[in-house]
């Protein structure tokens, strides 16, 4: 027997829901305010978004993001991945405890912690602070969530397939990537897309990493919100929004498609 429908249910779960996503609404909103005056609406329109493709300053910060976040995506799915082979499959190796610790420290230490270590790291290497050191600060905090990702689809992976393929002379690497790497390829997306979302949204670790001609997306709405709220950010933080939900969906409907394929096979 189902529970009954409940005034209080359904009140909580809009309060619920408008807590969550109503900011996000007025700030869509009132991207496409004429007036400058982001609490004043004055009427629709859409010159902040031609604003703000006229703002090169603001469009090398994207770039900037977008590189940043694509290449340490990338990397740090390879490593996470193969951290939680290591993990899942070696067994209790000498040093498996602080190896794993390793992994997972950076799930639970403060964004101001990592920044500061790793700007000290940095310093004392005589590495220069730029690009380069926030694409190595972002794949360090990433791969740990890549690996807490493909750690757990692994764990309930059954390995008879990749023994059926090993008895029939398929090498181990060949039955990785043929084998192996199709079946947590959901796994491995989701970890990509997961440190490519943290990516972008990162502002504390790439204050502490970042130097001259590498300021990230975040960094400069930050700058230019200490000096006031204007249109032209809600119109950037409005097409990140799409860009973050239109990866959503095309990830969802990518998983769907998938199971339904393998549900046609397995009639």
């Amino acid at each position: 027997m189902g529970r009954r429908f409940s005034w209080f249910n359904a009140v909580s779960i809009t309060a619920g829901f408008a807590f969550l996503y109503l900011p996000i609404l007025l700030l869509v909103i009132y991207s496409f305010n004429e007036s400058r005056l982001v609490t004043v609406w004055a009427g629709f329109s859409t010159k902040w978004y031609v604003e703000m493709l006229r703002n090169q300053a603001l469009l090398d910060a994207a770039w900037v993001t977008i590189r940043v976040a694509l290449i340490s995506a990338t990397v740090a799915t390879v490593l996470g991945t193969m951290a939680a082979i290591a993990l899942v499959r070696f067994g209790r190796f000498r040093g498996r405890s602080l190896f794993s610790g390793m992994i997972y420290a950076p799930l639970v230490m403060p964004d101001v912690i990592t920044g500061l270590s790793l700007l000290l790291l940095f310093v004392a290497i005589g590495f220069d602070r730029g690009f380069w050191t926030i694409v190595l600060a972002h794949i360090t905090f990433s791969m740990c969530f890549v690996a807490v990702v493909v750690q757990s689809r692994l764990v309930t992976f059954d390995r008879s397939l990749e023994e059926a393929a090993l008895d029939l002379g398929c090498p181990p690497l060949k039955t990785f990537f043929v084998i192996t790497l199709p079946i947590i390829a959901p796994a491995v997306i989701a970890g990509w897309m997961l440190g490519f979302t943290l990516s972008l949204d990162d502002l504390v670790i790439a204050s502490f990493t970042t130097g001259p001609g590498a300021t990230t997306l975040p960094m400069k709405i930050y700058s230019q919100v200490r000096l006031g709220v204007t249109p032209e950010i809600n119109a950037v933080c409005t097409v990140l929004i799409g860009l973050v939900t239109l990866g959503v969906i095309t990830a969802s409907l990518i998983e769907k498609r998938r199971a339904l394929r393998g549900q046609a096979r397995a009639h």
